[in-house]
């Protein structure tokens, strides 16, 4: 009897999962040192593999490019393996001498891992590093349209780590991936955390499942060129962020906001750099593909500009890197407004830092709550502001926001899965890594002694109630001098209120 792919997706969940808790049974005991070993060994494989993943990458899914693919598994297996190759997680990870806690780690248990098509075989580099290195298992369900080489980064983890010392059945991928399947990966009571990335809906998903759930938000990225900007500088940093694998990671720019005053700066220093820059006439044609009944248009993502000129119709110079059109509006009605993950920016002007805070909030408010916000800028008291004032969790700050947002080229957390707080519907605000995938346990010392309880002092008798008090003890109503004083209190209270 030949199964349907549904069913046959949903049973292969539940044989993974079944054996990945027997793996990760065993994972758990294991010390640091076989741990670390087993985590190089994935960083070595990433590295490894990553141009040959990158080619299965762009030739399945059409998104993206080759070069930019290469960059992001070795991002991957490099930099994510970097911040976390040094970080405790067997045993007791810290000792607060003072106050006398000991914080001893425990793995989470098995981990779904939902992978996305705009950054497959990365991502699984990513989700299999930070996982494993807590100790726990995972088992990733791909989206359909990277399922081949989503099954083969997740291959070649789990050969890595078998290889290193790994018990086998830690790492695993569904091999027909369906919406049932992910569902029953996401709700089985086997799965601990989901560590989801991908579109809103799935990541409501995650969230609405029961189970504890690392997701994001989307990113309509605005950022500032302030007057006191290299324009150059940010010119070239801006265009490199946006156009790398053709935009289709959610940190980068989608809007720019520049002053009035300093307006003709930027556009040449934008141009310098490959920028092509949409008549009013040419601005509709694009406007028209960039969403289909509202929503972005799957087919001009991770295209490059040259195929999004064709297909709405236009003609670009063949040096073009990114398409901008001015904008002077934001929300639904306005394409240009919203999150474009592919090489195309809306281009905001404003009359000072007011007007431009309140035009980023405004992006923000359209798509992008929580995420990233980017500014360039000299000037660190404006800077300042910024980053008070927008409702983001990452500030880039003189570096793409691309770049900035996953920790390439600042000091956050490296990683491919960004929190966006409370503003973007999720638990947490950080760049998810290692130390986000392991409960800690508290040992905690008795450092004082707990006072012993003492009745309330009683407020002495008036006058007038000792007086009624002594009468009513003398008549032997078989009441104690307590009860008859709360009598008396309570009528006294009712006679007054």
């Amino acid at each position: 009897m030949t199964l349907d792919a549904d069913l046959y997706s949903i049973q292969e969940v539940r044989t993974y999962l079944a054996q990945a808790k027997e793996a990760q049974a065993k994972f758990a005991t294991y010390s640091q040192e076989q741990v670390d070993r087993i985590i190089e060994a994935l960083s070595k494989a990433g590295v490894e593999h990553a141009d040959r993943l990158a080619a299965m990458a762009v030739e399945e899914t059409g998104f993206g490019n080759i070069a930019d693919k290469r960059m992001k598994n070795l991002f991957a297996a490099q930099d994510v393996y970097a911040s976390v190759k040094d970080v405790k997680t067997v045993g007791i990870i810290r000792k607060d001498e003072e106050n006398k806690v000991w914080e001893v780690a425990q793995p989470f248990g098995i981990v779904a891992g939902i992978v996305p098509s705009t950054n497959p075989t990365s991502t699984v580099i990513y989700k299999s590093m930070v996982s494993l290195k807590a100790r726990n298992a995972i088992v990733f369900s791909p989206h359909p349209s990277a399922a081949k080489c989503t099954l083969e980064a997740a291959r070649l983890m789990a050969q890595a780590a078998v290889a290193a010392g790994a018990p086998e059945g830690l790492i695993h991928c569904v091999t027909k991936p369906t919406l049932p399947a992910t569902n029953e990966l996401m709700k089985h009571k086997l799965t601990n955390l989901i560590l989801a990335t991908g579109g809103t809906p799935m990541v409501r998903a995650a969230y609405s499942s029961g189970k504890p759930a690392y997701g994001v938000g989307p990113g309509n990225v605005p950022v500032y060129i302030h007057h006191s900007a290299d324009f150059a500088a940010a010119a070239k940093r801006i265009v490199q962020s946006k156009t790398f694998d053709y935009g289709t990671i959610c940190a980068s720019e989608q809007a720019l906001v520049v002053e009035e005053s300093t307006k003709h700066q930027l556009i040449a220093a934008l141009k310098r750099e490959g920028a092509y820059f949409l008549n009013e006439q040419e601005k509709e044609k694009v406007a028209a593909i960039v969403t289909i009944n509202g929503s972005l248009n799957a087919k001009i993502v991770g295209r490059s500009p040259h195929v999004i000129a064709q297909m709405a119709g236009i003609t670009i110079p063949s040096d073009t890197r990114v398409l901008i059109a001015e904008e002077n509006n934001v929300g639904k009605a306005y394409p240009m407004s919203v999150e474009k993950l592919a090489p195309v920016l809306a281009l905001y002007t404003v009359h000072g830092d007011s007007e431009a805070f309140a035009r980023c909030r405004e992006l923000l408010e359209h798509g992008g709550l929580g995420h990233t916000a980017g500014i360039h800028a000299q000037d660190e008291n404006v800077i300042a502001a910024y980053g008070q004032a927008m409702p983001a969790s990452r500030i880039p700050v003189n570096t793409g926001t691309t770049f900035g947002g996953i920790g390439a080229t600042t000091g956050v957390q490296p990683a491919f899965t960004l929190g966006c707080g409370s503003l973007g519907g999720n638990i947490t605000s950080d760049n998810i890594g290692a130390k986000h995938m392991f409960n800690i346990k508290r040992v905690a010392f008795g450092i004082k002694e707990m006072p012993q309880s003492t009745p309330a002092p009683q407020a002495p008798a008036t006058q007038a109630e000792e007086a009624v008090l002594q009468a009513v003890s003398s008549m032997n109503v078989g009441l104690s001098r307590d009860e008859i004083k709360n009598i008396i209190k309570s009528v006294l209270t009712e006679m007054t209120s």
